[in-house]
């Protein structure tokens, strides 16, 4: 069958609709100054392997002025550089150097909140009741005889209420950690800050935004208790990540019509310039709700978290692969597939850890880039690394913090890039003392070793992207489902493309077919188990 009626997509695509995008995590990605921070210029140091690897998009994770309460995303000044990162000069200079060797820049804006170090929200506490400077934030008197009790039953995405109170007795909305107190968008000012700060990075030569928490900022009114079995009123973590809104259930923090409206200004500004794009972190589960943020006038694309949240099930994969493209086809746009964020567990132990993991994940990666749209690797992904605790006392997470140590968050998917040399922190700086440890077992996956191995993780992710950019097999948007064995998937591409998929534990006979790549190495016409293959 096909998952989707003809397509009416014009024949010259943006250059955003199937690109090769990879996520830098700036604080763990190349320390080039010694002070155990990933930085700008380490981005800069490191274009020649992204160009060698095949990445065409860059998206970078903040590096704004913060006191780092949650990694950057805490920001306290939008138009600026945290001096752990570098400065505006070498911003610029990546832009330069990026755009040289065809490379895009996203950097990431985070406008459902800001830190409470921000200028705004010193003033806010600094003024008043019922002041304009209150206004810009979400402060409200407390509920109970004296306001001793938060003005609802909202819990926090990184542990406990969503409501911290000052010294006057008023409440304010951090929907994440206390340090980041969620904005009004109710408030002109606000939308206007943000307008001033899309058009500073612009005016820059970025070519578009990843826009934390899109499916955030607006916010139902009078800010109602979640019904009983809300996530707001109980949250279950994923191991670190955002809960994605379930699909019939009521989150009243989250995926509110209001946003839509905020979309499309956003968009409004992106199209005063040229050729730029914004692309979405939007965790909302129901199709249909998900499609409305693809309007033509809202985002360009938003990231398709299917893949990431199914396990290593042939039928599984195949209804997420078939609901995600029938979605995006409703809105005439184009999916951008990604296995992988900072947020979450890497795909190696996502998949089982050790050689299975690691088997898995090359499959679901040849499987991802056989697919119509963009995909995004996550940096380390294209190394097959795989997600490692840390000793307890090194843990930076807010999740950690706030949880009591209970849930240990997301630093085990954010440890220092291994690059080379024969102790940590094998290249990625210059000094032991980085911001989270490098792990011993990273050393046999750093990339100097992967480069030279014609067999590694990284030599398979080169190789793919090689092929889909080159060969006319990947074209179209629609693609048809064959009837494989048990376990198994096959789908064929409109350009003649074969991709199948072996999920279960023993191999499979395969149809005749010239093979292309695959993600183990094939025993005659036999796919072995747990690994992917691409035929014409």
């Amino acid at each position: 069958m096909t998952t989707s009626e003809e397509s009416t997509a014009p024949t010259s695509l943006p250059w955003w609709a199937e690109t090769v995008g990879y996520q830098i995590y700036i604080r763990s990605f190349a320390d080039s100054d010694g002070n155990g921070v990933g930085d700008l210029q380490g981005i800069t140091d490191h274009l020649g392997y992204l160009e060698l690897l095949g990445v065409q998009t860059v998206w970078i994770t903040p590096f704004y002025p913060s006191p780092m309460a949650d990694a950057g995303y805490d920001v306290a000044d939008p138009r600026g550089v945290d001096p752990s990162f570098g400065t505006l000069a070498d911003f610029d200079a990546l832009v330069t150097q990026a755009h040289e060797r065809g490379i895009r820049v996203l950097v990431d804006i985070v406008p459902n909140h800001s830190s409470q170090e921000h200028p705004w929200f010193v003033e806010a506490l600094a003024s008043p009741l019922g002041s304009a400077a209150r206004d810009r934030y979400l402060f409200r008197d407390g509920r109970g005889e004296n306001g001793e009790l938060p003005p609802n039953n909202w819990q926090a995405i990184f542990g406990g209420p969503a409501w911290t109170r000052v010294a006057d007795g008023q409440w304010y909305l951090h929907i994440f950690a206390p340090e980041q107190p969620d904005l009004n968008w109710e408030n002109d000012e606000v939308r206007a800050d943000l307008g001033t700060t899309l058009r500073f990075w612009l005016d820059r030569h970025v070519d578009g935004f990843r826009i934390d928490v899109a499916h955030g900022m607006a916010k139902p009114a009078g800010l109602p208790d979640a019904p009983a079995g809300s996530p707001a009123a109980g949250p279950v973590h994923h191991e670190g990540g955002i809960i994605p809104v379930a699909e019939g259930a009521s989150d009243p923090r989250f995926d509110n019509d209001g946003v839509h409206d905020i979309h499309r200004f956003i968009r409004q500004v992106a199209d005063e310039y040229t050729d730029r794009a914004t692309m979405g972190e939007v965790w909302v589960a129901d199709p249909k709700r998900f499609a409305d943020y693809l309007r033509p006038d809202e985002l360009h694309q938003a990231f398709t978290f299917g893949l990431i949240e199914v396990p290593f099930e042939a039928t599984k994969i195949q209804e997420i692969i078939t609901q995600e493209l029938t979605t995006h086809a409703s809105v005439n746009s184009h999916p951008a597939w990604t296995l992988s964020n900072h947020d979450l567990l890497r795909p190696v132990t996502r998949y089982g850890g050790g050689e299975v993991g690691t088997a898995r994940a090359r499959a679901m990666l040849l499987v991802e880039m056989a697919l119509p749209g963009a995909f995004y690797l996550y940096n380390g992904e294209e190394l097959g690394l795989p997600s490692v605790d840390i000793p307890d006392e090194a843990l930076q997470d807010p999740t950690w913090l706030r949880s009591g140590g209970v849930e240990r968050g997301r630093d085990s998917s954010r440890l220092p890039m291994p690059w080379e040399g024969d102790e940590p922190p094998f290249g990625f700086s210059t000094s032991n003392a980085t911001w989270l440890p490098s792990p011993a077992e990273y050393g046999p996956l750093r990339a100097e070793l992967q480069f030279e191995d014609a067999a590694s993780t990284l030599s398979l992710v080169r190789q793919a992207i090689e092929i889909r950019g080159s060969h006319e097999a990947f074209t179209g948007d629609e693609i048809d489902w064959y009837v494989p064995p048990a376990g198994c998937l096959a789908f064929r591409r409109l350009g003649g493309l074969i991709c199948a998929l072996n999920t279960t534990d023993e191999p499979v006979a395969l149809p005749p077919g010239e093979v292309l790549l695959s993600s183990q190495p094939m025993d005659g016409d036999l796919l072995p188990a747990n690994s992917a293959v691409w035929m014409i």
